[in-house]
């Protein structure tokens, strides 16, 4: 395909992420002949149903729109192949695809991949990079396969991870460095490049428990702990005043004189956790049923907290 054809896709996406792709496939002017996207699903406190990103975006936009659970099965094929696209792009979808939807459309299915494959193969390669304490991650357009993530490269291209960074901050700008890369990938249609299966590492999808915190790990490990987990579940500790979601924390020295994990004190005004190597200050936090505040906000609400020990007991 020479560059600036437009081409009739088919788009299968479905949160946040997925938007920015989607958009700029609609920027470009392609015809996007069907989204198809995740049920609406119950969502927050009142569990009320909540659709996904990408459904909003196409109601919002007049796209065809397709919720469905799982493109396996006949009727699914035959939905698919109705739409008579050309090719296939995918952002986030949440659901394996099988091969007869692989092979659908002559152009297969082009995956929007936020991690530097073959590295972070799997369902949270952002979290997983914050985790191991990368200093730089990116986004891969590949072709899928039926293995996971292990399709050939079409483009790659790197982004670097600050140490102010988390999943907030992170997400968007790979959203939009893969938006851009998948409006690329189609238009100029790269040679694709297998990946070395001897180099991949994965990741699994993320638990709320994943999020608790061991104060008997390092202070660095819990800080990679939280700054990927700093959209959902958020990182959690227990404490006096009850469960306590921490934000944003800083590795720091331990507290002196050496205390044991989990103990809070007060330094500068600051609260620090001393953990198995080093301290952990919290600089955000949200106290049980109370509102995001600052870690001198908590010991000014919460002053008992000063030589309590956190990370017991907690559903």
């Amino acid at each position: 395909m020479t560059e600036g054809t437009r081409r009739r896709l088919i788009f299968l996406g479905s949160p946040t992420f997925a938007v920015p792709s989607l958009a700029a496939l609609c920027a470009a002017g392609h015809d996007i002949r069907l989204v198809v996207t995740q049920p609406d699903r119950p969502a927050g406190r009142g569990r009320r149903s909540l659709a996904p990103a990408v459904a909003t975006y196409a109601r919002e936009h007049g796209l065809a729109l397709w919720q469905t659970p799982s493109v396996r099965g006949p009727a699914a094929q035959a939905r698919l192949r109705d739409a008579q696209a050309e090719g296939m792009c995918l952002a986030a979808f949440a659901a394996l695809i099988p091969r007869n939807v692989l092979d659908l459309t002559p152009g297969g299915v082009l995956n929007v991949h936020p991690s530097l494959l073959p590295r972070w193969r799997g369902a949270a390669p952002i979290q997983a990079a914050l985790l191991a304490g990368d200093d730089e991650t990116g986004v891969s357009i590949i072709r899928l396969e039926e293995a996971l993530d292990a399709g050939p490269i079409l483009l790659q291209e790197r982004l670097a991870i600050a140490p102010e960074d988390d999943y907030l901050s992170l997400e968007p700008r790979l959203a939009a460095l893969g938006a851009r890369l998948l409006v690329r990938a189609l238009d100029e249609q790269p040679a694709p490049q297998e990946q070395d299966d001897a180099q991949a590492t994965f990741c699994r999808r993320i638990e709320r428990d994943d999020a608790r915190i061991d104060w008997s790990q390092p202070a660095e490990t819990t800080w990679h702990q939280v700054r990927a987990y700093r959209g959902w579940p958020q990182a959690f500790t227990s404490s006096p005043a009850g469960q306590l979601k921490i934000l944003r924390a800083w590795p720091t020295e331990a507290p002196s004189p050496a205390t044991v994990p989990g103990l809070l004190v007060a330094v500068d005004g600051q609260p620090v956790v001393a953990t198995g190597q080093g301290g952990l200050r919290l600089d955000e936090v949200v106290p049980e049923g109370r509102r995001p505040q600052s870690g001198a906000e908590l010991l000014r609400g919460y002053p008992a907290l000063i030589g309590a020990h956190l990370g017991g007991a907690m559903a």
